[in-house]
């Protein structure tokens, strides 16, 4: 039934702050760029940007994947996230943390050592 994880909608009420933020973070600008909606392709999957809806930090939790979790952390900071959640392991190798951004969306970090990127599909 479920094939995997595909796109992460944030909520983004100021659309044009929130398109300036991820695009630095990503370091890439938007495939698809509308006032409905701004879709960001990130490794195979999707983060997306909905003008409608309320940022929050609760209900679902993805966790976007990073090579150094550490340095992913420490950049977010500088762009103006607050941390949320510090770099922590979690058990084999495995680390986890988590950023408010700007607009209050909780975004996830995992560094996962484990991850089999071929799996995806």
């Amino acid at each position: 039934m479920l094939l995997g994880l595909r796109t992460a909608i944030y909520p983004a009420p100021d659309l044009a702050a929130a398109k300036a933020w991820y695009s630095t973070v990503l370091e890439v600008e938007p495939y698809f760029d509308q006032p409905f909606y701004v879709g960001y392709a990130v490794g195979g999957f999707e983060l997306g940007l909905l003008p409608d809806g309320q940022p929050a930090t609760a209900g679902p939790q993805p966790l976007w994947g990073v090579a150094n979790i550490e340095s992913a952390f420490a950049r977010l900071l500088s762009l103006g996230a607050t941390a949320l959640e510090p770099v922590h392991e979690v058990g084999e190798g495995i680390k986890v943390a988590a950023v408010q951004d700007p607009f209050g969306n909780r975004l996830g970090l995992i560094e996962n050592p484990h991850f089999d990127q071929a799996a995806v599909r």
